[in-house]
């Protein structure tokens, strides 16, 4: 039987175990052929960072899932503004969860404080990403609910 799953609201004492939640976010699947791992995870820690550093900016939130009182994974929650429509809606940035709580409902719970918190909002929509090598992230986002509206093609010209 799972723990239970309680979601709260992130505070500074929880800077360290999200900051060590970025490396996870590459975990179990290979980078595009255009990206480091050590790329994907600097960019997720600075996002993570500047939360930290600015923890009450307005249209943001960090949220801590916790199983049995103890930090087992992270939502951080943004808005954006919609390219086509120009209006504002909710993006779930980054949502990690840590080695020992994964399979035991966390993500899931996760996303769905994350729904709530974009209703919250009056939000019409939640968006996300996923690498399109993420096949295990990718599959729960789609069991949720969440289906693609495009994807992000890249052409490396470094060697061009």
């Amino acid at each position: 039987m799972n723990p239970a799953v309680s979601i709260r609201s992130a505070t500074p004492d929880d800077r360290a175990f999200v900051l060590a939640l970025a490396s996870r976010l590459v975990d179990g699947f290979d980078a595009p052929s255009h990206r480091t791992k050590p790329e994907l995870i600097e960019g997720d820690r600075r996002a993570l960072e500047g939360w930290f550093d600015n923890p009450s900016k307005p249209g943001e939130a960090m949220l801590i899932a916790e199983l049995d009182g103890t930090p087992a994974g992270c939502a951080y929650l943004v808005t954006l503004i919609d390219y086509f429509n120009e209006r504002a809606h909710s993006h779930l940035s980054v949502l990690a969860v840590s080695a020992e709580a994964e399979g035991k409902g966390v993500g899931s719970a996760l996303l769905d404080r994350s729904v709530a918190w974009a209703k919250e909002r009056h939000s019409d929509r939640l968006t996300l990403s996923a690498l399109v090598t993420n096949a295990r992230a990718r599959a729960l986002y789609e069991r949720k609910g969440f289906g693609g509206e495009y994807i992000r093609y890249v052409l490396p010209l470094q060697n061009r």
